[in-house]
């Protein structure tokens, strides 16, 4: 078999795909045409970032199998393409977390200490010592959002230089923090404790602009920021105008919302230090990529293994098509639990109710997992690793089957546990196709499992409903549907809306203002 290598990986990836008997064509940096002609004839091939493999690509690949990254970020890969294609993509995820971890520690210690301001005066001829006085980090309090592989190694290693650690990450339980010395926060007492906060969350709709001019406003006055993760989690305007009035004393960022950045006014600050995206930029790094990425190619191919796998994998044609609007709903009702989870979630249980024309549900359960866990969790969550994230994390999964099913011929529910609240979502296909979420923590309720949601939990009293569609109206949202549930008369209710257009932050804060309303979430599925 042939494996096609580009972008100059590591001698020792690419010999240990020759050790292993496989033919090997190396090319460093590759045209587009060029890679069209190359690709016809290999069974698999491996890019760093500097490759696009596009489906224009794929659809020339007559034996592609596999297409591995060496590295993290598959963006320059179409996986709707692959996907469509049968071609497993495969990622290295954990071969620059040390790397990326150590970046961020040498920019606390630069940020802390002035270093790159001092070494630039120095150069400038002087000699300025009082300027440059900088902060002890011992004893201080550092707040690490996002507990992944990164994060947590973060955190090992403030701990050893005298740090107390903070976190909040709410798919990590609070024991396993524990177990790593780490005391988990809610996210707004992590905002308020920390002297310095470091960010190591993907980029997503709902992580984008997670620390604004609201979340700096909750900060100590003389804060430290550290960015390492993505651009875009933290608003770069509201940034400059912490650092202008003193809230934020410095930051320290390897990543930018544009890259290279065009605006170039937060660099201007004198408070702020910078580097160009350098967190997984060395030697080690790229040796472990290069050869954890040929050990999964080799492992994928000889054996049938396939680890770190970003795509759907195969599944028979005929068992698809019925499995395939399952897993839809199933992604569905783990992105709605996801999204009402206030707590640390600790416990996934999922019953299969009722007759479903195929006995196994694994992949269902994946999807559920996926649609869940890809709301906060950094990295690509897919089919294939969601239930990896569940146990790196210390969440039990549990799966029951029972052919009882009261109303409907099957059905999907769900429960999931936290510290604090459980949630339970139940969904089922109208017609056998026809997606649809049908109760909600014990409320009768009929879905759409789709676009903007508000869901919104109150006292059963009359002209809730109308108060809240009044809002809606001024800013000129429409309500697509509206299913609205009580347990009794004048008691709990709760009311789920479909809206045409996003919820601004305005409108929902007065929803969550009215009389007799308890709780207001906007979902988007």
């Amino acid at each position: 078999m042939k494996i096609l290598v580009t972008d100059n990986l590591r001698k020792e990836g690419v010999e240990i795909l020759r050790e292993e008997g496989f033919e090997v064509v190396e090319r460093g940096k590759i045209s587009p045409e060029e890679l069209k002609e190359l690709i016809r004839d290999v069974d698999a091939i491996i890019v760093r970032s500097g490759t696009r493999v596009t489906g224009e690509v794929m659809e020339i690949a007559e034996r592609l199998k596999i297409i591995g990254r060496a590295g993290v970020g598959v963006d320059n890969i179409d996986l709707d393409a692959a996907t469509r294609k049968g071609v497993v993509v495969m990622n290295a995820p954990t071969g620059n977390t040390i790397s990326a971890a150590e970046h961020t520690i040498g920019l606390l210690f630069a940020l802390a200490r002035n270093i790159p301001q001092a070494y630039n005066s120095l150069l400038r001829g002087e000699w300025n010592r009082k300027k440059f006085t900088g902060t002890e980090i011992y004893g201080k309090t550092l707040g690490i959002i996002g507990l992944g592989r990164v994060g947590a190694h973060v955190a090992r290693c403030a701990l050893g230089v005298g740090m107390k650690v903070i976190a909040y990450d709410p798919f990590i339980s609070r024991e396993r923090a524990e177990n790593m010395g780490v005391e988990m926060v809610e996210f707004e007492e992590l905002l308020a404790r920390s002297d310095i906060i470091s960010l190591h969350v993907p980029l997503t709709p709902h992580t984008r602009y997670l620390i604004g001019e609201k979340e700096f406003e909750k900060m100590k006055d003389g804060v430290m920021i550290i960015n390492s993760s993505r651009g875009g989690v933290i608003d770069e305007k509201a940034l400059m105008a912490a650092i202008e009035r003193g809230k934020v004393k410095g930051a320290a960022l390897d990543v930018f919302e544009e890259e290279p950045p065009r605006d170039r006014s937060l660099l201007k600050f004198p408070q702020v230090i910078a580097t160009p995206h350098l967190g997984a930029s060395t030697l080690e790094a790229q040796y472990n990529v290069a050869v954890d990425i040929a050990r999964q190619i080799v492992d994928a191919l000889k054996r049938g293994i396939y680890r770190n796998a970003i795509n759907l994998p195969q599944v028979p044609t005929e068992e698809w098509q019925r499995i395939r609007p399952y897993l839809s709903l199933s992604e569905k009702i783990g992105s709605f639990a996801g999204q009402i989870m206030e707590s640390t979630l600790e416990e996934v249980s999922i019953d299969f109710l009722g007759r479903f024309d195929f006995s196994n549900y694994s992949l269902l359960i994946a999807g559920l997992l996926k649609g869940l866990f890809e709301v906060m969790l950094p990295g690509n969550i897919t089919y294939v690793n969601a239930r990896i994230f569940a146990e790196e994390r210390g969440i039990r999964v549990r799966e029951r089957e029972s052919v009882r099913c009261e109303g409907f011929a099957s059905a999907i529910r769900v429960e999931i546990e936290g510290e604090e609240k459980n949630h339970q979502i139940m969904g089922t296909l109208f017609e056998g196709r026809i997606p649809r979420i049908v109760e909600v923590d014990g409320f009768p309720v009929e879905l759409a499992p789709e676009g903007n949601v508000l869901l919104v939990k109150g006292r059963d009293k009359p002209g809730l409903i109308g108060r809240i569609g009044g809002i809606l109206g001024e800013k000129g949202i429409n309500i697509a549907r509206m299913t609205f549930s009580r347990k009794e008369k004048g008691g709990d209710a709760l009311m789920l809306l479909n809206l045409d257009n996003p919820l601004d932050k305005e409108s929902r804060d007065r929803v969550e203002s009215l009389e007799d309303v308890k709780e207001v979430r906007v979902i988007l599925l």
